[in-house]
């Protein structure tokens, strides 16, 4: 079995940092499990990385699509598949970082995804719906012919909603995936979360958004839909982006986009620790705990050390 570090846990707690230096000390590389960072241009509303915080460190999966291009988790798990045997054919061990809980778990116990066929015509026509008569109009649709899916959806995620019914009404199948059983990972792997408390992580969730706006997050939406990018492309759907194409297409107050923007993420988070804490085979560490960084830093090494035998 291929060797792989997995450091995952909700926006904000300080997975990026933890990864890089933890690359550091193990002259190693990075694999972005983020669902977000794969496209150019967009990287202050995704929070990635520059090139001076990466500290020389190869980073993969950042950068490779332009915004109007769709990725998914097949797309993904087959990316990640090939750069995990190939980093691992080096003599290193991969570190997988992100927050896409989704990403992480089908890559880590090798969810299978059925691949119905598409149709665009039908999407529109969802898509209609959704605008005529709100989302909630098609997840109560989906909940009447595919009540498991329905239920593992949020009402407002309307790209999945449409997805799941264009595959019901094309296939009659649900989008799911073949589960193995619970701790037979696909890697031999370590994988930390790293969480804090509540109030404490929405606090660095609400700075973060402020921060974002100082470092020109309006300007980078406006950016991207000046070159022609759609602001209902799966990319512009993303947190951050969302809510800014409201307030420069809608008019909507600053105010109440910022509000909007924090809100979201905060219960962005929450969903993500919900979703990470049904995987039992993650190690937790609460940052809160640590006397400093460097302390959790050092702990989070020597329990790598100890699962690889590296020095």
């Amino acid at each position: 079995m291929n060797r792989l570090i997995v450091i995952i846990g909700p926006t904000a707690v300080g997975k990026t940092k933890l990864s890089i230096d933890l690359a550091k000390r193990l002259d190693t590389q990075i694999i972005s499990g983020d669902s977000m960072l794969v496209y150019r241009g967009m990287d202050i509303g995704t929070a990635k990385p520059d090139l001076l915080e990466r500290n020389g460190i190869a980073h993969h999966l950042i950068d490779i699509l332009e915004p109007q291009q769709e990725f998914n988790v097949v797309d993904f798990q087959k990316y990640a598949r090939t750069l995990i045997a190939q980093i691992n054919a080096e003599g290193r061990i991969p570190i997988l970082a992100g927050g896409t809980g989704l990403y992480v778990r089908a890559l880590l116990e090798g969810y299978q995804f059925n691949q119905a066929p598409s149709d665009g015509k039908l999407r529109e026509k969802l898509a209609g719906l959704a605008k005529e008569h709100g989302n909630k109009y098609l997840h109560d649709l989906l909940e009447q012919v595919q009540p498991e899916t329905a239920a593992r959806l949020h009402p407002n995620d309307q790209r999945r909603i449409i997805r799941a019914l264009e595959v019901h009404y094309l296939s009659g199948e649900a989008v799911s995936q073949d589960k193995v059983v619970v701790n037979e990972l696909l890697y031999d792997a370590v994988v930390i979360g790293l969480t804090m408390e509540r109030a404490a992580l929405y606090e660095r969730i609400n700075q973060r958004v402020d921060q974002m706006l100082e470092q020109g997050l309006i300007d980078e939406v406006a950016r991207l839909l000046e070159q022609g990018i759609a602001p209902d492309c799966q990319a512009m759907k993303g947190i951050g982006y969302k809510e800014i194409v409201e307030h420069l297409l809608d008019g909507q107050e600053p105010t109440i986009t910022i509000n909007q923007l924090k809100q979201a993420t905060r219960n962005f988070a929450k969903r993500q620790l919900t979703f990470f804490r049904r995987m039992p085979y993650i190690t937790w560490y609460n940052v809160d705990e640590f006397d400093n960084y460097n302390i959790l830093l050092e702990t989070v090494y020597k329990q790598v050390a100890r699962k690889f035998g590296v020095r």
